[in-house]
C-alpha cells in the first residue's frame, strides 16, 4: 500500500543517514572487523555512559539479553517471575524456558505496572520482577524497589521501549539490578537488523554475562563454563554507536511531536491519549510509541487505513489470553480492557508536522470534530 504516513518510515530514515553511514559500514566491513571487536567495545562504553550506567553487554537481541539474565541468576522451578502481560511474550518466556512460573500484575492508567497489585502478588516464591517501561514512560520503579526488597526479589527491568526515558531526574533501567534493551529496527535506537543490549552497576554479573554470550569463553582457547552464542556483531555496533550520538535529537523530536498530538486530540472526549510530555514533572517520557485508546479502535485503525496512515495494535491478545500459553486462569481487566482499546499512531523522527496535520485531521473527521 502507498502509505501516506508510515508507522515506521524505512526508506525516509535511510534516505537520511545514508551518506554517513555508508562509510562506516564499509570501514568496518574492509577492516575485517566483524566480531567482539572495537566497534563493539566502543559502542558498549558509549551506550553504558548514555545511561548512566556502569557496564553495557551487547547482545544478539533483548530476548537473548533476559535468557543471559535468567541463566546468570540461576532462575529455575519453584521461582516466580512477576511482570505485566500487555508486553511481548519475550519479556517472560526465557524464564518460563527455565521452569519458572509466570505471574502476571495488572497495569495502571498509564498502561504500566499496577504496583498495588503488586504488592498484593510477590510472595516469599518471588524471585525476579521485571517491570516493563512500555511506550517510552518508567513505571514507579520507587514502589517496585521497595516491594521487591520486602520479598527479597532481583528486579529487572525490560527497558526495551525506554531507552534515556528519566524518573526523577535518574534514567529507566539503573534502578533494579539489570536492565535489557531492543534494538530491533523499530525501536529508538534501531539496528539494520537486530540487537540488544543488558545493562548493569554490578561489575560481577557483566562479567557473567560477557562470557554466558560467548560459549563461556574467558579467552580464545579458555572456556569457564557453558555459554551461549549470543554477540552482538560489530557491523550493527557501529550502525548503533553512529545512531547513539544522535538519539537526544530524535528523543527531542519524539517529544515535539508528541506534543502536537496532545494539542490537537486531547479536546475529543471518545478518544484518551497518552500523559502529555509536559504534564508530569517527575518523568521525561521519550515516546518510543504514542497509545490512543477508544472503543471503536477497530474503526478507526480502518478509518485511518482508508486515508493512508498506517497505525499498530500492540498487543491485541495478552499473553494470559494466548490460548496456546494456559494462563487463563489469570485475572486482568484493566490489562483486557486496554487490549480491547488501545491504538499506537505513527511517531518517528522522520515525521514531517504536515504528516501529523494529516493524521489528526482525519481522527477528528471520524469523530465528527472538524
Amino acid at each position: 500500500m502507498d502509505w501516506r504516513v508510515r508507522f515506521v518510515d524505512y526508506p525516509e530514515q535511510w534516505r537520511r543517514q545514508r551518506d554517513e553511514l555508508l562509510p562506516i559500514i564499509e570501514g568496518t566491513i574492509a577492516a575485517g572487523d566483524l566480531m567482539l571487536r572495537q566497534q563493539l567495545h566502543d559502542f558498549e562504553d558509549h551506550l553504558a555512559a548514555f545511561n548512566s550506567s556502569r557496564r553495557a553487554v551487547g547482545v544478539s537481541n533483548c530476548t537473548d539479553g533476559l535468557r543471559l539474565l535468567a541463566h546468570a541468576l540461576d532462575v529455575g522451578p519453584g521461582d516466580e517471575v512477576v511482570t505485566v502481560a500487555h508486553t511481548f511474550i519475550a519479556t517472560v518466556s526465557p524464564f518460563v524456558l527455565r521452569g519458572a512460573t509466570p505471574v502476571f500484575v495488572d497495569i495502571g492508567p498509564d498502561h504500566l505496572m499496577d504496583t498495588a497489585d503488586l504488592a498484593d502478588k510477590v510472595t516469599d516464591r518471588t524471585k525476579v520482577i521485571i517491570p516493563v517501561h512500555l511506550n517510552g514512560r518508567t513505571a514507579d520503579m520507587v514502589e517496585v524497589m521497595k516491594i521487591a526488597a520486602q520479598v527479597g526479589a532481583t528486579v529487572l527491568e525490560d527497558a526495551a521501549q525506554a531507552l534515556g526515558a528519566t524518573l526523577d531526574g535518574r534514567t529507566a533501567g539503573t534502578f533494579g539490578l539489570a536492565s535489557t534493551y531492543s534494538f530491533y529496527p523499530a525501536k529508538l535506537l534501531g539496528a539494520l537488523g537486530d540487537g540488544g543490549a543488558v545493562l548493569t552497576d554490578d561489575e560481577e554479573l557483566a562479567g557473567r554475562l560477557l562470557r554466558l554470550r560467548d560459549h563461556g569463553r574467558v579467552a580464545k582457547a579458555e572456556i569457564d563454563g557453558w555459554g551461549y552464542n549470543c554477540r552482538l556483531d560489530n557491523l550493527q555496533a557501529a550502525v548503533l554507536d553512529y545512531r547513539l550520538s544522535r538519539l537526544p535529537g530524535w528523543i527531542d523530536r519524539r517529544r515535539q511531536l508528541a506534543r502536537l498530538y496532545d494539542e490537537r486530540l486531547r479536546d475529543l472526549p471518545d478518544l484518551g491519549v497518552p500523559i502529555g510530555p509536559d504534564a508530569d514533572a517527575r518523568r521525561r517520557d521519550v515516546f518510543q510509541n504514542y497509545p490512543v485508546t477508544t472503543d471503536a479502535r477497530d474503526r478507526l485503525a480502518e478509518h485511518l487505513r482508508a486515508d493512508g496512515v498506517e497505525t499498530l495494535i500492540s498487543w491485541p491478545i495478552p499473553m494470559h489470553r494466548q490460548k496456546g500459553l494456559g494462563l487463563a486462569h489469570w485475572n486482568l481487566p484493566h490489562t483486557e480492557l486496554l487490549c480491547r482499546r488501545v491504538l499506537s499512531l505513527p511517531l518517528h523522527p522522520e515525521l514531517e508536522d504536515w504528516q501529523i496535520d494529516h493524521v489528526t485531521g482525519s481522527i477528528r473527521r471520524f469523530f465528527g470534530a472538524g
